[in-house]
Order: structure tokens, then C-alpha cells, then sequence
């Protein structure tokens, strides 16, 4: 593995965070745009889009070395869906209902499950 500025259990996090931050607005931003007309919004998304995978990827290649892939995609589905989450209320202005936080509350359980130990 090369020599990384941080260690790749933490720089894998750092990436997965910025990954989502760049792809949620590529699936959202134009929500509260509606009238910018579709084929922009597809080729503004896309150049989000790119940035996302030159992060993810690197996020990916990095932390195979520390996780197994069923615990780098967990930690992704995480991390999406609190960036989801702040983003839905802060740009959106959408609040997070109580049938949301307990959907991802039992994510969040399956999450535990899967870096715990083998039963």
C-alpha cells in the first residue's frame, strides 16, 4: 500500500464523505431548479458526478486494505445516508420525519451487524 497522509481507515472515511456530498447534489440540486430544462441538468450532474468517482474510487482502492467489501459498502450506505440526510434539511428544507430516522436507525442496526464479529 503507499504511504498515505492519513491512515486508510480514517482517509477511506474522509473520501466516502466528500464522494456523497458531490453525488447527493448531483441527484438533488436541481430540485429547487426546476425550470433549468432537463439536458442541462443531466450535463451539470454528470460533471458532479466525476468528481464523486475520483473520490469514491480512491476511497475504495484505500480502504480494501483496512475493510472487506461488504464493510466499505456499509460504511457507504452510511455515510449516504447522513449526508442525505443533512442535505435534505439544510438545501431542500425538507425535515427528517420520524418514520425516516427509524428507517435509518435500522440501517444503522444492520450496520453493527456487519462489522461484528461472525455468530
Amino acid at each position: 500500500m503507499p504511504a498515505l497522509p492519513l491512515s486508510p481507515y480514517i482517509l477511506t472515511i474522509v473520501l466516502l464523505i466528500g464522494s456523497n456530498a458531490f453525488m447527493t447534489t448531483a441527484w438533488y440540486w436541481h430540485l429547487r431548479f426546476r425550470e433549468v430544462p432537463l439536458w442541462q441538468v443531466v450535463l451539470i450532474s454528470w460533471g458532479l458526478a466525476f468528481v464523486e468517482y475520483c473520490l469514491a474510487v480512491p476511497a475504495n482502492r484505500y480502504g480494501s486494505y483496512v475493510y472487506t467489501a461488504a464493510q466499505l459498502k456499509t460504511i457507504q450506505e452510511v455515510i449516504t445516508l447522513s449526508v442525505f440526510a443533512v442535505f435534505s434539511m439544510v438545501y431542500l428544507q425538507q425535515p427528517i420525519t420520524w418514520n425516516q430516522a427509524v428507517g435509518f436507525a435500522l440501517i444503522a442496526a444492520g450496520a453493527f451487524f456487519v462489522f461484528r464479529a461472525p455468530i
